[in-house]
C-alpha cells in the first residue's frame, strides 16, 4: 500500500499516551520493551474512509509502535553490537515484524511486547511506514 496521509484529529503519540493511562504497576522486564500499537484513522486527509478490514489488518499486522515502557536494559548494549550511536527513548516511534511480538492489551490499548533488538528502526510520524 503507498504511503498515505491520514487525518488526525490529535497528535497519534499523544492520543496512545492518554488512552493507555496509567501504567506505574506495570514492569517490563530486562532487555524488553513495551510498545502500544498504532491503529490508522478511519479517514484519510483526502476524505477517503478506510473500510474496517483495513483496520482491522492494523490491529493484526501493524508494524509500527510507540514504546510506552521499557526494561531496565532495554537498548543497554555494553558490546556495541546492537546499539552503537544509537539512543533509543520513550515515547519513541519504531518500526517491528509484528511476528516478532507479543500481543497484549493494556488498559484497552493493543501494545506488543518486544525484545529490544527486533526493533528495525525509528520514525518521526507513524503514518510513514505501512
Amino acid at each position: 500500500m503507498p504511503h498515505v496521509q491520514m487525518l488526525h484529529e490529535s497528535d497519534p503519540r499523544d492520543e496512545l499516551i492518554k488512552q493507555i493511562g496509567n501504567i506505574k504497576d506495570l514492569e517490563i522486564f530486562n532487555n524488553q520493551i513495551l510498545c502500544a500499537v498504532y491503529i490508522r484513522p478511519e479517514k484519510t486527509k483526502g476524505g477517503i474512509v478506510l473500510p474496517d478490514q483495513h483496520l482491522q489488518e492494523d490491529r493484526n499486522q501493524s508494524k509500527v509502535g510507540l514504546i510506552i515502557k521499557m526494561g531496565p536494559d532495554a537498548f543497554v548494549d555494553p558490546s556495541e553490537q546492537w546499539f552503537k550511536d544509537v539512543k533509543i527513548n520513550l515515547h519513541d516511534w519504531v518500526v517491528f515484524r509484528p511476528s516478532d511480538g507479543w500481543s497484549i492489551t493494556v488498559n484497552k490499548v493493543l501494545c506488543r511486547i518486544l525484545n529490544d533488538t527486533s526493533v528495525r528502526g525509528r520514525i518521526g510520524h507513524p503514518d510513514q511506514v505501512w
